[in-house]
């Protein structure tokens, strides 16, 4: 396992396609130029739409979608793995999946992860989000290989679920992606610490490509892009959240390291929870 450069790409994603597009080839020449070869952008990087038939109207199929069209030109000219942290694409049975797209340094299509949790949530301020009214949900776990590293998908409020982190670690991933369209408000109080927490527990490198500042749509995110080590410190940090290029070395080596001195992932036991209730249900520490 070599030592190679990750890049964590930082957009403000407007609501045309086309326009990000644009934006999204001039950063990923940027982190390739940097000597990125694994380059990732945040969630919603296609278009970020509140308006639902604005939304419709924009999005189409993983065949049709410009950005996925840009990122699988820009992957094979550049030599890169470039991970569309995620964009809304139309499914067959005309539902919409918010959908992350990796792709590898010849253009193909590596793997796709689909986005298991829904943001359904109601903050301070009046600020309220429903994504399972327009976006249907993922049932499966991601893990592929690259440059010699495994690499576990995740998108954005997956990163309050922790036990997908778990399993994708279990299953050998020692780099954790969380691209991610955080809220101002949610990434002020939550973001570092989540974020550090899930490279700490899995002793796994974590990259996470943002969103950041006031949207076309109304909506604001918070930036600070992260790529954090095995050991929970933070290697790069786009500290704003104006568009940006971060990058950093990505030691797999470091994973295994961490995991050796603290090895949680082995040490996992099954255990029951007595909440007063009669027998209660065995839950797994770890796979068998």
């Amino acid at each position: 396992m070599g030592v190679f450069k990750a890049a964590a790409i930082q957009m403000r994603s407007g609501e045309s396609p086309e326009r990000n597009a644009v934006d999204l080839e001039r950063l990923v020449r940027e982190a390739a130029a940097q000597g990125a070869t694994y380059i990732q952008t945040p969630e919603m990087t296609g278009a970020l739409i509140r308006d639902k038939e604005a939304r419709t109207a924009s999005f189409t199929s993983e065949d049709k979608d410009i950005v996925v069209a840009t990122a699988r030109r820009l992957a094979s000219e550049l030599g890169v793995f470039l991970h569309i942290g995620s964009t809304a694409i139309l499914r067959a049975d005309g539902k919409l999946a918010n959908r992350a797209l990796l792709f590898g340094p010849d253009g193909a299509t590596l793997a796709t992860y689909d986005k298991i949790h829904m943001f359904d949530v109601d903050l301070d301020n009046g600020e309220s989000w429903r994504e399972s009214a327009a976006y249907e949900p993922g049932t499966e776990a991601v893990v592929t290989e690259i440059a010699g590293a495994k690499l576990g998908f995740a998108v954005c409020y997956d990163l309050r679920f922790p036990q997908l982190f778990r399993a994708e670690a279990l299953a050998g991933a020692d780099l954790l992606s969380v691209p991610a369209a955080f809220t101002r408000q949610t990434g002020e109080a939550h973001w570092h610490v989540l974020l550090r927490a899930r490279a700490i527990e899995n002793g796994a490198y974590v990259v996470a490509a943002a969103q950041g500042g006031l949207h076309e749509d109304g909506r604001e995110t918070y930036g600070h892009s992260l790529i954090v080590d095995p050991w929970g410190r933070i290697i790069a940090e786009a500290a704003h959240d104006e568009p940006a290029v971060i990058v950093a070395e990505i030691d797999p080596a470091q994973s295994a390291a961490a995991r050796k001195k603290i090895p949680n992932l082995k040490n996992a036991r099954d255990f029951a929870v007595n909440a007063g209730l009669g027998e209660a249900p065995r839950l797994r520490g770890a796979a068998s």
